[in-house]
């Protein structure tokens, strides 16, 4: 299952799609958003991707989790457009025979899923200020009060 929506993730429909007899252990890892950044607080968050390049970059991290570790079975679901706080942004499922596999599996699928698949995220500040953030990013962050960026 690779699935990138703009609806709610069901979360228990990811970790079923991996849940098999052949696998002993199976980790869900859920991405929410959450109330602060360091010290700012969120109000929301809206995402925004390139959706068929998106797609295809988490179909490749799921082909290159597979040939790396003994997996059965691998899901990533990936929300767009507006979140509130405690929504569910990103849901990565995997299962293996044993749980390692699955643990290291499921963290790598996250941390290289920020790095490679064109998703980005405008944090909207309580404050009223809202900034765009991807964590490959080497600059700061767009600052935007309005909606524009500035320069």
């Amino acid at each position: 299952m690779i699935e990138l929506t703009d609806k709610p993730i069901d979360h228990e429909q990811v970790l079923q799609s991996v849940r098999s007899h052949n696998a002993g252990a199976a980790v869900l890892f859920l991405g929410t958003v959450r109330e602060f950044t360091n010290s700012v607080q969120t109000s929301s968050l809206d995402y925004e991707a390139y959706p068929d390049m998106a797609r295809s970059a988490m179909q490749s991290l799921a082909t290159e989790a597979k040939q790396r570790w003994p997996l059965v079975g691998v899901a990533i679901s990936h929300r767009v457009g507006h979140l509130e706080l405690g929504d569910v942004a990103v849901a990565v499922a995997v299962s293996s025979a044993h749980r390692l596999p699955s643990f290291e599996a499921g963290q790598w699928i996250i941390d290289t899923l920020k790095q490679r698949v064109p998703i980005w995220k405008k944090e909207l500040y309580a404050d009223g200020t809202a900034e765009w953030v991807h964590p490959t990013q080497k600059s700061p962050a767009v600052k935007v009060s309005d909606g524009d960026a500035h320069d």
